[in-house]
């Protein structure tokens, strides 16, 4: 199998990997039902007044006529890269109870 030659650290890094992966998905498939339901932020997306809503939803935002700018991509694709590597990490000794932990320490529900 995949795993059949792997350590502890191997399979916790897998685990890792796949949570955060997990995560990403679910976000994006709600981002998909929200704006499906007609559900976009308040104001302008842009200095030059274009609004929220005025951009189609899908795939159709990133890619075709009415597409958003591709220095609005690059921006948002740059604050997922500074997610990454500043936030969205499992950092040792913050209490952590599992690998994907990604609390840090700053939220605790108890």
């Amino acid at each position: 199998g995949l795993l059949d030659d792997a350590d502890q650290d191997r399979f916790d890094r897998l685990r890792f990997v796949e949570i955060k992966h997990g995560r990403v998905c679910q976000l994006a498939f709600l981002g998909q039902i929200v704006t499906r339901n007609g559900i976009h932020l308040p104001g302008d997306i842009d200095y030059s007044g274009h609004a929220f809503e005025s951009f189609p939803n899908g795939w159709a935002a990133i890619s075709g006529p009415d597409a958003i700018s591709g220095a609005g991509l690059g921006q948002i694709v740059a604050f997922i890269g500074a997610l990454e590597l500043g936030v969205m990490k499992d950092i040792e000794g913050t209490g952590n109870e599992f690998v994907g932990d990604f609390r840090n320490g700053a939220l605790d529900f108890g």
